[in-house]
């Protein structure tokens, strides 16, 4: 699988499973989904997939095409970073919807000594103030503030990537390329699903060069199976490969990006050239915590995630360690018992989550350090709140007795990302996920020449609309200059433990798509792993269940077998529960008595492959 021609066979063989879609996330009448960013994938059930088996290499990501690419970089004597590289390049034209060079990522990097976190995430321009979403005071309505320039953050996945490769590629930065540009010059089949989301947002066929890019003249989608190419974005990979990552920060596509930002006509944002050239990614110590685990080794397992400006490490650390300090804690399914102690469980980490995360360089932790909000003492008091009946309010925690100097901030909605695992030869692991927020971004198609290009991020609605609250009290992730706004994306790998406490080897990198629930489906297949001993496959395909605010409830998978009987068990802790489409799209990888397994959510469209 080294060639265009066997990328699109590929992406043939899989797309053949689709059916039609038979519903999606509900819809509000400004096109926005409230419940979850994408549809689903069509070949939910209809596929019965197996984990992949690899002894050497392997690679999961959310589209057949990319993870064809990334594959090919292995084969080619390629890191998990060349891999990782090649994939996100022909994520940005086949999955638009997602991610690509025009939003940020988070990237979670072990080369078998040394662990890293490199931060991509977006910041906000230097002019950005902290009422970029208010409208006479008020928040501005959800769509109002995606579609346009306004909600344009500096991208920052392409710097980041290359910093990461400068310390641990092994291919040239230029042959990192050749599968995009092959794909973009030669066209590749829209999906099914693409299709779909095309054909359901009203805002992206708005944008002139979008419009020409993806739909018919009578402003309807082009068709699944239809070859779409893309000049202009083979084009900029051209340049990108000879010139490297520089060329998007300063130049001519700087320009062009924050002239499409600057000149949208009812919403301009407030990105400069300067916002670009002065971009720099992060590099950040991860957030571990110790784990019991069912499986192999005895000594349980290490689970490491992203810091802020994610929540992903604290929030899923905080489920996981409350759970386990509760007396339903080893059921090997959830029973109705043990779902009301997630669910309390969940509101409490995200009351916390609410209270304090956002961008450490401009919000100090609380108690001088992040690790408090994990600390084993804090959370056996935060497990003590939770009765046999749902408590009325979760309220955020004192780590160490130290009350919080900011507000909490109300949940908003958060949108579609895109996550790929990797393991190569060499002993490098990686788990990564990348964004664009929304579906399509804000709408903004940055296209030089009119044939194709690449879409904008709208990742400053991450942002809390509302930046203080009535008595001035400020709200930690409010918009300022420079910021980066918080993140869901929780990319997470988990080490062996030994005897002795020390960390030892990588056994999974995991992770996916889905806004605030991308905790949940973090954390389901971790308990999948961990605990109910399933293999990746398995563990992603087991229901969905979700709970993303202090006060919300649960939302649970409606089709999924079992998923009823749940929810009526439910009634007699005081736990609402809502029926809902919930896509995921976790890509995992396992390794198991000296193999990689591989799973790929069957919700989307992507796949494991290996060697």
């Amino acid at each position: 699988m080294n060639s265009y021609q066997d990328s699109l066979r590929l992406a043939a063989a899989i797309t053949a499973f689709a059916l039609l879609l038979a519903g999606c996330a509900a819809r509000f009448s400004d096109g926005i989904s409230r419940d979850q960013p994408e549809a689903a994938h069509t070949r939910l059930h209809a596929i019965s997939q197996a984990s992949q088996t690899a002894r050497g290499q392997i690679v999961s990501t959310a589209n057949p095409l990319a993870s064809a690419a990334g594959l090919e970089m292995l084969r080619a004597g390629g890191s998990a970073i060349d891999a990782a590289i090649a994939a996100q390049l022909v994520l940005t034209l086949v999955e638009p919807q997602s991610s690509g060079i025009g939003g940020g990522a988070l990237l979670l990097h072990h080369n078998g000594d040394r662990l890293q976190a490199f931060d991509g995430r977006e910041t906000a321009p230097g002019h950005a103030h902290e009422d970029l979403f208010l409208k006479d005071g008020r928040p501005m309505a959800f769509a109002e503030a995606v579609v346009g320039g306004r909600s344009v953050g500096t991208p920052g996945v392409l710097r980041m990537l290359a910093l990461a490769h400068q310390q641990h590629g092994r291919l040239a930065w230029e042959r990192l390329f050749t599968p995009a540009i092959a794909l973009a010059e030669e066209g590749f089949p829209i999906s099914p699903r693409l299709h779909a989301l095309l054909e359901q947002d009203p805002h992206l066929r708005k944008d002139p060069q979008a419009r020409t890019h993806f739909y018919q003249p009578d402003g309807s989608a082009k068709a699944a199976g239809t070859r779409l190419r893309n000049p202009d974005l083979a084009a900029i990979y051209r340049t990108l490969a000879k010139t490297g990552a520089e060329s998007f920060y300063i130049g001519d596509l700087a320009e062009q990006i924050v002239d499409t930002v600057r000149r949208h006509p009812t919403a301009p944002g407030l990105l400069r050239t300067e916002d670009l050239k002065n971009y720099r990614p992060r590099i950040r110590d991860a957030l571990c915590f110790p784990f019991p685990a069912a499986i192999k080794p005895a000594a349980g397992v290490e689970i490491c995630g992203f810091p802020p400006p994610s929540s992903g490490a604290i929030t899923i650390g905080q489920i996981l360690q409350i759970l386990n300090r509760l007396d339903s804690a080893q059921e090997q399914a959830p029973s109705p018992r043990w779902m009301h102690h997630y669910i309390e469980a969940s509101r409490l980490a995200f009351a916390d989550r609410a209270q304090f995360i956002a961008d450490p360089d401009f919000v100090a932790p609380p108690a001088g350090s992040w690790a408090s909000l994990l600390d084993p003492t804090y959370l056996q008091q935060r497990a003590a709140l939770i009765g046999s009946i749902r408590m009325p309010t979760a309220n955020p925690g004192n780590p160490q007795g130290m009350a919080s100097k900011s507000a909490a901030m109300n949940e908003q909605f958060e949108e579609g990302t895109s996550h790929l695992s990797i393991a190569d030869r060499y002993g490098n692991t990686l788990s990564m996920t990348s964004t664009i927020e929304s579906a399509f971004g804000a709408r903004l198609m940055v296209s030089p020449t009119g044939n194709g290009g690449f879409l904008l991020n709208n990742q400053l609605t991450d942002f809390s609309f509302v930046p203080r609250l009535a008595d001035g009290m400020l709200i930690a992730n409010r918009i300022e200059p420079g910021k980066r706004p918080r993140s869901s994306m929780s990319p997470t790998l988990i080490y062996e433990r030994r005897s002795d406490g020390s960390r030892g080897p990588v056994i999974a990198a995991l992770g996916s798509p889905g806004g605030a629930s991308i905790l949940h489906y973090t954390t389901k297949t971790i308990l999948g792993l961990l605990q109910w001993q399933l293999d990746p496959q398995t563990a992603i395909n087991q229901p969905n269940f979700v709970i993303n605010g202090p006060q919300a409830v649960l939302q649970i998978e409606s089709y999924q077998a079992g998923m009823q009987h749940l929810a009526k068990g439910l009634q007699q802790f005081g736990q609402p529960v809502q029926e809902i489409e919930l896509v995921s799209g976790i890509q995992a990888i396992v390794r198991r008595d000296g193999l990689w397994q591989g799973g790929s959510d069957p919700r989307r469209e992507g796949i494991s492959v290996g060697d």
